[in-house]
C-alpha cells in the first residue's frame, strides 16, 4: 500500500502553473498521510477551478475507493476532463479504463489517441502500453511495426516490460528485422531486473548460443531463476535437461521434482510421465516430497 501511495503522489506532481500551489500542496499533504476526507475536500475546491492537478487526484480516488467508494464512471469522468487539460498521467489513467474489459467493451483507437499524448510527452508507460495497442493486444488490427517504436521508446527509459517485449519482436521477426543479437541484449536487461519471463527466453538463447556466446552453466542458471519463481515452461525445460543430462549431470528424481511442478502449473509433458513411471517407490517419494514443499520466489519489484 505505501507503494501505491509514493506512486500516487508522483503521478499528483504534474504542475502546469505556479499559482495557488502552496495550497494544493495541502491536498497532497493529506493524500500522503491517508487523511482522504481532507484531501478530497481540497481537491473538489480546486477542481472546480480548472486545475488538471486536482482532477487527477479525484479520478485516482474514486478509482481507487480512497475516502470514497469505488466509483469508476465518476473516475473516468474526471481523468478526462484532466487528459483534456494536459495532464500526461490523466491521459494515461483515462487510456487504460477505456482498455479495461471490465468496465465494458475496449476501446483501443480512442485509447491510443490519448496514450499517444503522454507518450509524446515522454511517460514511459504510456509509450510501453501505446505498444501494446498497436501489438493488436486489445483485439484490433496489429501494427507490429509501429508497437515496436513505441516499445523501444519506452525501453530506452528502462521500462522492464517494454524491453521484454523489444526482444520478442526482434526474437520473432515482427516490427523489426530477426536479430537473435538485439533480442539476446534486450532479453538480458529485463532479465537482469528479475522477469522471470525474460530470465526463461534469455537462458534459452544462452543455452542455444543464439545472439550470444554459448554458456550451459549460465543458462541453466537464467532457467532455474525462472523456475524457481514458479514458471512452469522454465520447470518443464529444466526437467528435461535433467531428465536427459544435457550439460548436467543426469538425475530423473530432480526432473521429476520439476515435471511435477510444471504439470501443476498447466504445462504436462508425457514423455516426461512416461520416465518418471520408470521411478523406484523411494525416488518418487523424494519427488513428491520436495514437489509438496516447493514454494514459488517472490517476483522483485521493479522501479
Amino acid at each position: 500500500m505505501i507503494r501505491n501511495i509514493l506512486a500516487l503522489l508522483a503521478f499528483f506532481s504534474f504542475v502546469p502553473a505556479a499559482s495557488a500551489q502552496a495550497v494544493f500542496e495541502d491536498a497532497v499533504a493529506a493524500f500522503g498521510s491517508k487523511n482522504f476526507s481532507e484531501a478530497i475536500t481540497i481537491a473538489e475546491e480546486f477542481a472546480s477551478q480548472d486545475d488538471p492537478r486536482a482532477m487527477a487526484m479525484l479520478g485516482a480516488m474514486y478509482q481507487k475507493g480512497l475516502g470514497t467508494g469505488l466509483n469508476p464512471q465518476a473516475a473516468k469522468t474526471w481523468f478526462l476532463k484532466a487528459a483534456e487539460k494536459g495532464h500526461p498521467g490523466a491521459q494515461l489513467s483515462y487510456a487504460m479504463m477505456l482498455l479495461d474489459p471490465t468496465l465494458g467493451d475496449a476501446e483501443p483507437e480512442i485509447a491510443a489517441q490519448w496514450l499517444e499524448r503522454a507518450a509524446q510527452g515522454g511517460n514511459g508507460r504510456a509509450q510501453y502500453n501505446l505498444g501494446l495497442v498497436y501489438a493488436g493486444t486489445y483485439g484490433n488490427e496489429p501494427d507490429f511495426k509501429r508497437a515496436a517504436e513505441w516499445f523501444e521508446k519506452a525501453a530506452n527509459q528502462g521500462d522492464v516490460d517494454a524491453q521484454y517485449n523489444l526482444g520478442l519482436l526482434h526474437l520473432e521477426g515482427k516490427g523489426r528485422e530477426k536479430d537473435s543479437r538485439m533480442a539476446a541484449q534486450w532479453l538480458s536487461k529485463a532479465a537482469v531486473k528479475g522477469m522471470p519471463e525474460a530470465a526463461l527466453e534469455y537462458g534459452v538463447l544462452v543455452l542455444r548460443g543464439e545472439g550470444v556466446q554459448s554458456n550451459a552453466e549460465i543458462g541453466l542458471k537464467w532457467l532455474r531463476y525462472a523456475a524457481d519463481h514458479g514458471h512452469p515452461v522454465a520447470q518443464n525445460r529444466l526437467a528435461r535437461i535433467y531428465a536427459a543430462g544435457l550439460g548436467v549431470t543426469a538425475d530423473p528424481v530432480e526432473a521429476a521434482v520439476w515435471n511435477i511442478l510444471a504439470s501443476l502449473g498447466g504445462r504436462p509433458d508425457a514423455t516426461l510421465d512416461d520416465l518418471m513411471a520408470k521411478l523406484s517407490t523411494d525416488q518418487r517419494k523424494t519427488a513428491d516430497a520436495r514437489a509438496k514443499a516447493f514454494v514459488a520466489k517472490s517476483i522483485p519489484a521493479v522501479e
